[in-house]
């Protein structure tokens, strides 16, 4: 059973639990409003009663890039405004000798791997507990803490993050505690190894057709076309888990695909961008939220000058 559980990869972040969690907002978000407008009906994506902006980091980028491209192909509305992606993963050719490393592990020891460790996480109470206590103590003990600090920013290729700090977060406790799917890892490393934003590979034509109707998983970039939404795009200088080049991939097969993109980088390490809010990149995922009430009130306007214009038709008729 558990391993059943631990049975997922990238796709069912941007197949399922992301379409889940977005059909739950319009569900009580279209509930809500009804109070307030008994007549409203069920509306296209373009004619939504709200907006909603998707603020996605990291491997949640990828995801919602995921989700947006896969409900376009299967003409679903994805009911999003505009996208937020703050050092997305995707691409990770670019990267630093120790995740090559894994990388190779990962796909040459794949079958073993994945039958022998269906995830890697901290697995009984107990060893979480020691966990827990050991981060306790690495805050506690500053110098003792700084050396692991040290440690760990070299396993990343120097990236400069606060990794003791995120220790410290409250979901790290005995009781629970984060994991990560070998199928995630295992597709991230697919993802270095061809180059590519793919869809998961299931490492036979026939699983690949079943699920893609392709021999190959999707590559996602070559459909980066039917992205209708702005996408902000953000790099950190210092980031040495997902370099600027890798964003720039992602900016460079928007802009050449006529996605309403732009591109920024600030100075900020990986975790920065959700452990240290810094003033500058508030200012700024807020300017872009303002961007899409803009264009709702510009859209609201539209739309009455329209049904203006036809009452006036209809009356001189």
């Amino acid at each position: 059973m558990k391993c059943r559980y631990w049975r997922y990869s990238i796709n069912e972040h941007g197949t399922e639990d992301i379409p889940a969690m977005i059909e739950k907002i319009h569900e009580v978000k279209t509930f809500e409003l009804r109070f307030t407008k008994p007549d409203i009906e069920e509306e296209t994506d373009d004619d939504q009663p709200y907006k909603l902006c998707a603020i996605c980091h990291s491997l949640g980028g990828a995801a919602v890039l995921m989700y947006v491209i896969t409900r376009r192909i299967e003409g679903k509305p994805h009911r999003l405004s505009r996208l937020v992606l703050l050092s997305p993963a995707g691409f990770h050719d670019d990267s630093n000798m120790v995740f090559s490393v894994a990388e190779l592990l990962l796909v040459l020891l794949a079958p073993v791997l994945s039958l022998l460790v269906p995830a890697f996480y901290i697995p009984t109470r107990f060893f979480r507990m020691l966990f827990n206590k050991l981060a306790r103590d690495l805050h506690n003990l500053p110098a003792v803490g700084g050396l692991v600090q040290t440690l760990m920013s070299y396993v990343v290729g120097g990236d400069s993050s606060n990794w003791i700090g995120v220790l410290g977060l409250p979901h790290y406790n005995m009781n629970d505690m984060p994991g990560v799917s070998f199928r995630v890892a295992l597709h991230l490393s697919q993802m270095k190894r061809t180059g590519k934003f793919i869809m998961f590979d299931y490492g036979k034509a026939s699983a690949n057709m079943e699920a893609y109707g392709s021999p190959v998983p999707l590559d996602l970039g070559e459909r980066y076309g039917l992205i209708d939404i702005p996408v902000n795009l953000v790099a950190g200088q210092k980031d040495k888990v997902i370099r600027p080049s890798m964003v720039k991939r992602h900016y460079k097969l928007m802009k050449g695909a006529g996605v309403d993109v732009s591109y920024n980088e600030f100075e900020y390490a990986h975790l920065d961008f959700t452990f240290s809010h810094h003033e500058e990149l508030l200012s700024f995922v807020m300017s872009c939220l303002l961007l899409v009430d803009s264009n709702a009130k510009h859209q609201v306007n539209q739309r009455g000058l329209r049904s203006r214009r036809k009452g006036q038709v209809a009356s001189s008729g």
